[in-house]
């Protein structure tokens, strides 16, 4: 089998869209309030809701993908996706800009979890690890574009005209696709129902294969997010740009980097395991360090951070051998990132509340060193079955 470069290369494009649909609205998030200069903390939901519906239904949609395929799901999702950024333009009130935006969390959950499966499809063995690692720098990469590109323009033309833009890149996104995915055969499936969905997602975190990537995919969100949001606050004020800048850059490079040669030859689970061991040496050299030092240390734990960006997208293939497989285990990765990103950054706040930059070390290093534990445990399992 060869390598389907340019099929790896569109879903990644997708991918960065559907990150765009949290992008567009967090980072301007401050020119928001004057939209709608009456909504309080409720313009918060703008942003989190998206999220939330991975939190509820992120396994379920990995089900939905397994019955009726990845290929169609994605494409009708990023159709779903440009139509709800186009809506969005036309100035809603906020009660319907939150439903508006309810809606696109399925749009989004739904890329997220086909994305994964049709990526595995399309690559060669050998060239999987780079494929999935590729994959998973979607996130971090669509912030920090829109960071540097559509903050600007948004405060230049107004915040209609960056979700006029997405609309735009998300159509063009699902022609790429319909062109260049080929169509799949959908094998009969019972259907979905209230029992069947709650037996199959037992069967899912039940299994030691199906559930590997998510259970430690979520040791890694709760740190990342919050480390980003929070660290360049607690370092010296001279150092908070860089560290701002380069955190998430450090982990994209480390993961498309040495993350890839690492998980070609060990594998990805014991890639993503160093990668949580360099995150508690990290969050131990925070501790006992400071000034540019301590600056050196963040670097350090976002570059071990992405060796586990990557192996845990990486696992989906290496542990599943099937697409209906491949999408449970993208669903669970959908599920328990976004209860790590919406646990992490509270609780990592509330500790820098009561222990100020120590919380650092304190919140990172039990949270790594728990991904290494879950990883071994799932392996030992894994041997015995």
């Amino acid at each position: 089998m060869q390598t389907r470069w340019g099929a790896i290369f569109a879903l990644w494009f997708a991918g960065l869209c559907a990150a765009g649909q949290f992008a567009k609205v967090g980072v301007i998030f401050q020119e928001l309030a004057a939209i709608w200069p009456e909504a309080g903390t409720r313009l918060g939901l703008v942003v989190s809701v998206v999220g939330a519906v991975g939190i509820v239904f992120g396994t379920t949609a990995g089900l939905i993908v397994a019955r009726a395929g990845a290929r169609r799901i994605i494409i009708g999702a990023l159709v779903a996706g440009a139509g709800l950024s186009a809506l969005q333009c036309l100035g809603l009130p906020l009660g319907l800009m939150i439903a508006s935006r309810v809606a696109e969390g399925f749009a989004h959950l739904a890329i997220v979890v086909a994305g994964p499966v049709l990526i595995a499809g399309a690559a060669a063995p050998r060239d999987q690890a780079a494929a999935m690692t590729l994959w998973s720098t979607f996130f971090g990469l669509a912030f920090a574009v829109t960071a540097f590109f559509g903050l600007p323009f948004a405060q230049a033309h107004g915040a209609a005209a960056l979700w006029a833009v997405h609309a735009g890149l998300m159509l063009v996104a699902a022609g790429l696709l319909a062109v260049v995915l080929p169509r799949e055969t959908i094998l009969p499936a019972p259907p979905l129902q209230l029992g069947t969905v709650l037996r199959d997602h037992l069967a899912i975190y039940a299994s030691p294969r199906i559930a590997a990537p998510a259970l430690g995919f979520i040791f890694y969100t709760m740190i990342f997010v919050a480390a980003l949001t929070l660290v360049p606050g607690l370092v010296e004020p001279r150092w908070r740009g860089l560290t701002a800048a380069l955190m998430p850059l450090l982990s994209i490079a480390s993961s498309l980097g040495l993350g890839v040669q690492f998980t070609r030859r060990i594998g990805a689970v014991r890639t993503a395991q160093i990668g949580f061991a360099v995150g508690a040496l990290a969050a131990a050299g925070w501790a006992v360090t400071s000034g540019a030092a301590q600056v050196g240390a963040a670097f350090l734990l976002s570059a071990g951070l992405g060796f586990v960006q990557g192996a845990s997208f990486a696992a989906i293939p290496e542990l599943n051998e099937t697409p209906a497989s491949r999408a449970q285990a993208a669903g669970a990765i959908a599920q328990l990132g976004n209860v790590g990103t919406t646990l992490g950054t509270p609780l990592l706040l509330a500790l820098t509340a009561a222990m100020g930059p120590q919380a650092i070390a304190a919140f990172a290093l039990p949270l790594c060193l728990g991904g290494i534990a879950m990883h071994l445990w799932l392996s030992h399992r894994r041997a015995r079955a």
